[in-house]
């Protein structure tokens, strides 16, 4: 019955004796860092950008393919925009007329704004030059029907003779038709005036047409911007600096409006990601310095920045190894490099960070 077991036993205590020795050199490990240094692992990480398009259309170029590097608003893709070029220049024309109402408009409100005061006065002096005639014709025929009073006063008593008396009757009968002649001319010139002040009511009229016209024009406007905002979405620029990582696209294909094109990494922004056990977050802070080492790059370290701590806690990722293997809480943490020469540091690379909390 030994014998039967003793293989067994022996592998049992091999393994034992295997984790012990790990659990020895992994206390090692811990003890040899230096004092106030907080350890963490984690991969490399970079701020992922996606060029997407705003509206739907058909690719007609890709200007740059996987491993390119990039600028801030570079041209990255084409889509078809004939149909929007048409809009942009039906726009355009609808806009130029409207400029041209607008322009019209504004020219017949000037004037009638001078027109208008220039026939008032006019109108004025007719007033008042019709009431001088009436007054005068007036005055006319009170000395016509005075000088006929006395006339036939020494016609009765046979002073004068009857066609003298008739002469004197005709002149008061001239003068009285002239008082009316003067006041239907006071009374014509009068209306003119009252027509003519109407005036101020035409140029009011006109003002509002002009800002009737200045909204159609400032709508002809708004809807040429238009126009030429989705002509400019037509054209795919990308967000951000970075290298083009993936391409999701092909020329000729249809897409729809919010599709992503192409996927761009910023390597001037790269950060390990790692966690850090609950008893010890509080020994770091934002702002603090730390270095990374990156395992394919031994030999050198680089220098972090930390820029993210976790407001919360969360359990251990499974492929994260902690230092203490008896915690089960651990915050994310993000520490930023300073730098990142020729950008030999991509993402998705193991790496060990080490932290200065003194």
């Amino acid at each position: 019955m030994i014998t039967k077991y003793k293989a067994p036993l022996i592998l049992l205590v091999l393994i034992v004796a295997a984790s012990a020795t790990g659990y020895f050199y992994y206390l090692q490990q811990d003890n040899s860092l230096p004092d106030g240094t907080v350890k963490l692992n984690g991969r490399t990480e970079a701020d992922n950008y996606l060029a997407s398009t705003k509206v739907a259309g058909k690719v007609l170029q890709l200007k740059v393919r996987e491993g390119d590097e990039v600028k801030s608003g570079q041209l990255l893709a084409l889509l078809d925009d004939a149909q929007v070029r048409a809009r942009v220049t039906q726009a355009a024309a609808a806009y130029g007329a409207a400029e041209a109402s607008l322009k019209a408009a504004q020219t017949a409100l000037n004037v009638l704004k001078e027109q208008v005061p220039l026939q008032i006065e006019t109108a004025e002096s007719s007033v008042k030059h019709a009431e001088a005639v009436l007054n005068s014709a007036i005055a006319k025929a009170r000395q016509a029907a005075l000088d006929e009073k006395r006339y036939k006063q020494l016609y009765q008593r046979g002073t004068v003779q009857k066609h003298q008396h008739e002469s004197a009757l005709l002149a008061k009968r001239i003068a009285d038709d002239d008082v009316r002649i003067a006041r239907t001319a006071l009374n014509q010139s009068q209306k003119a005036l009252n027509e003519t002040l109407l005036g101020w009511q035409q140029v009011e009229a006109k003002q509002q047409e002009v800002m009737a016209v200045k909204a159609s024009t400032l709508q002809a406007q708004a809807t040429l911007m238009e126009a030429m905002s989705v002509l400019d979405d037509m054209q795919i620029r990308s967000p951000a600096d970075g290298i083009v990582t993936t391409r999701l696209v092909n020329q000729g294909e249809v897409i729809a409006s919010g599709a992503s094109l192409f996927n761009i990494v910023n390597l001037q922004e790269v950060y390990l990601k790692g966690y850090i056990a609950e008893g010890k977050v509080g020994l770091v802070h934002l702002g603090q310095k730390a270095n990374i080492r990156i395992d394919s790059i031994p030999n050198r370290d680089f220098p972090a920045t930390v820029r993210y701590i976790a407001a919360q806690t969360e359990f251990t990722p499974k492929e994260v190894q902690t230092l203490d293997e008896r915690v089960k809480l651990v915050y994310a943490i993000k520490l930023y490099l300073d730098e990142n020469p020729q950008q030999r540091i991509t993402p998705g690379l193991p790496a060990d960070a080490f932290i200065q909390v003194q």
